[in-house]
């Protein structure tokens, strides 16, 4: 399989921030995003969702640009401006051709350095986000994975939602804003990176111009690594039409060495239209429409989860089916046919998610972030096909355990009710 060679350039800056860049000079657009190495992970519990909050609030304006200021002058270049908040980062990105890679930048650092975060605003975002979040609460997807994530890591800033609460959103103001920004969105806590067709002087230029000036505030402190649990949670909601079922069990963090091993496994068993659990209750029994695996890590945890969504008549058949998947995982190495077919759905979906010039720019981000250091494509597809059927067995023991899994069942339970017994695997 050939791959290419990928022009990546590295550069600190003295006051710590980190300048990342990767010229495809066959592209004509170009991908920037400031990076904050601080998400809702970092709030202490009254301040839940302030993370989130404060990205949005950097839209309404800034000391040079009025909201609907940044909105025209990026409509005017046609370009897309965006931003998340994750639970360990926040990010302001663009995407624009690359004669305007100036001016997107311009707009960006004015977000992330002059943000105004006036009073007024605050009011009104205020509603905004907690309009946000009962539109979340109405999704039962949604609130099946708050209310399971909250009982797997209890206690810890990880376990809390993004979004916050109504009743921590209702008490920011303008000085909690404040006084966290300034903390937060220091240099030594930034990364700037950017794909696409540009040169790394170019983008040096453009981030020492405009952060060269900043002064570090010092690492940020750590929460350590959350505590699992593994309760069994059965939450009745009358209103749906279907029942929705989360049951998950520990995983490894981002850059743990078993974490092409747990990928293959993950994609065994649903991660995709041939995998086990979707073979089995979509296929053959048609309990679900919508059943999958899926791996949330982070720098110092993970979790493994299998979500579906049944009738409230076969949600029990549906766990039974999942229990039976972990079991099978563990009593019998995989066969060699759906060992290669894994390995080349994880590939496949890796390099067509290189195609853009945003994902390379996230993808250059996330790789300094959780390691420090950047994975060419040949290390990443090498370490996948490393993935032997003995490793797999290995992890499935270690982590397949009635002990160790956690359910959420929501929906119109109907008397449902759910024994650790039934999860012996």
């Amino acid at each position: 399989m050939a791959t290419e060679t990928r022009d990546i350039q590295k550069h600190v800056l003295p006051n710590g921030l980190v300048v990342i860049t990767e010229t495809m000079p066959h592209v004509r657009s170009v991908s920037v995003g400031v990076w904050v190495r601080n998400g809702s992970r970092r709030e202490v519990p009254a301040e839940n969702g302030l993370a989130h909050f404060m990205e949005h609030m950097v839209f309404k304006g800034t000391e040079r640009r009025s909201a609907e200021a940044i909105a025209r002058e990026m409509d005017s270049i046609g370009g897309m401006l965006d931003a998340f908040t994750s639970k360990e980062q926040i990010c302001f990105n663009a995407k624009v051709l690359d004669e305007h890679l100036r001016i997107a930048f311009d707009i960006i650092a004015d977000l992330v350095l002059r943000p105004k975060f006036d009073s007024e605003d605050v009011k009104k975002e205020r509603q905004v986000v907690l309009e946000e979040i009962k539109m979340d609460l109405d999704n039962p997807e949604y609130l099946l994975h708050e209310i399971f994530t909250r009982g797997f890591w209890p206690q810890h800033s990880l376990g809390r939602p993004i979004l916050g609460t109504p009743e921590t959103v209702k008490a920011f103001n303008r000085d909690s804003l404040f006084a966290r920004f300034r903390e937060w969105f220091a240099p030594d806590h930034l990364v700037v990176t950017a794909a696409g067709n540009v040169t790394h002087e170019q983008v040096l230029e453009l981030v020492q111009r405009e952060f060269g000036g900043m002064k570090p505030t010092g690492p940020a402190e750590s929460d350590g690594a959350p505590r699992t649990e593994a309760p069994i949670h059965l939450e009745p909601k009358r209103d749906l039409e279907q029942v929705h079922v989360c049951i998950g069990v520990p995983s490894v963090p981002l850059g743990h060495q078993d974490r092409f091993t747990v990928a293959v496994l993950n994609n065994l068993l649903g991660g995709g239209m041939s995998s086990r659990l979707f073979q089995n209750i979509r296929e053959k029994q048609g309990l679900a429409y919508a059943v999958f695996s899926e791996l949330t890590p982070y720098s110092d945890a993970g979790m493994m989860t299998v979500y579906a969504g049944t009738a409230k008549e076969t949600v029990g058949q549906v766990i039974d089916l999942t229990i039976k998947e972990f079991r099978a995982l563990k009593e019998s190495p995989v066969t060699e046919e759906e060992l290669r077919r894994s390995k080349n759905h994880l590939k496949g979906s890796l390099m067509l998610s290189l195609e853009s010039t945003s994902s390379r720019m996230s993808n250059l981000a996330r790789q300094e972030l959780y390691f420090g250091r950047f994975y060419t494509l040949d290390e990443i597809l090498d370490s996948i096909e490393g993935v032997t059927d003995d490793e797999l067995q290995i992890l499935a023991r270690q982590y397949f355990q009635a002990g160790q899994i956690a359910v959420t069942v929501l929906g119109p339970l109907n008397g449902f009710t759910l024994d650790r017994s039934r999860l012996a695997c």
